[in-house]
């Protein structure tokens, strides 16, 4: 008999993966985890229902989440990543030289450690790196506790339900401009161009408000809603557009980010252009 696993992303669609063996779910404190072994994908990271990662296309979202706003500041020293528990973005925050502490602040714990015992290539960093301090903790608090406090926020999220619902406020994104030193840059993760438009509009015009640079991109993932994911950037200085993409820091082992494609992931498609009108 086949076991697949499906996600809903909408009541008319969404993915399926046929599964070789459930490796572990648990209830715990905010949300349902789950860890999957597909065919396809390898193993697969579940939240609440949500495929979150991937052994095989995590890379693609670890690295676009992290890259661009790193490469964008001149001299990133202190990294906050809210959400973030399987440590992708650690991990490839770290490989910045520049990097002096990087901060996880995930408010479930378990994912944090669910991932090191079956995503280990992903929570690498997550153990023994001096540079890293992971605290679990509600990472909206964290924000609204520090002032002038980091160079870049990450905020890696699931989609806005849960626990995750503060993550997409506009008050949280005042929070972090708030947080952040005089030339600090933000990115969220800001859903499907596809299934998410209005989000996207909404957070789009929230983060512009509060930010002298606003820029939103998008890169494939195929185990996401659509394949197409969004990113918005804000920036209190620097605009990812004004680099010189030959000077940029060339992160090793990376597959999806290079210098060259720092600036064209800006180009966007009409329909999400009109998005932000």
């Amino acid at each position: 008999m086949d076991l697949w696993y499906t996600e809903k992303q909408t009541e008319n669609f969404g993915i399926t993966a046929k599964i070789k063996e459930t490796l572990h779910t648990e209830k715990s404190e905010f949300q349902d985890i789950a860890m999957l072994d597909t065919l396809q994908w390898g193993k697969m990271l579940v939240l609440d229902g949500m495929v979150m990662t991937t052994d095989k296309d995590e890379f693609v979202y670890h690295e676009m989440i992290a890259h661009v706003a790193l490469n964008t500041h001149p001299n990133p020293k202190k990294v906050l990543v809210v959400g973030g528990g399987d440590g992708g973005a650690i991990r490839e925050i770290v490989k910045h030289p520049s990097v002096e502490k990087a901060v996880l602040a995930e408010i479930d714990g378990r994912v944090i450690e669910v991932s090191k015992q079956y995503l280990p290539q992903i929570a690498s960093e997550l153990t023994g790196n001096p540079r890293v301090d992971v605290q679990v903790i509600d990472g909206i608090k964290h924000v609204q506790e520090n002032k002038n406090e980091y160079d870049v926020i990450l905020v890696d999220s699931t989609e806005p339900v849960g626990p995750a619902v503060g993550l997409f406020a506009r008050d949280f994104y005042q929070a972090i401009f708030e947080a952040l030193k005089e030339d600090g840059i933000m990115v969220a993760q800001t859903e499907s161009p596809w299934f998410n438009q209005e989000l996207i509009r909404r957070v789009y015009k929230d983060i512009a408000a509060i930010f002298p640079v606003t820029r939103l991109y998008t890169v494939s993932i195929p185990t996401y809603p659509s394949g197409l994911w969004s990113f918005t950037m804000g920036s209190k200085k620097y605009d990812p557009l004004h680099v010189d993409e030959a000077k940029l820091f060339d992160p090793p082992n990376t597959k999806y980010y290079s210098p060259s494609i720092h600036k064209s992931i800006f180009r966007l498609p009409k329909f999400v252009e009109e998005l932000l009108k």
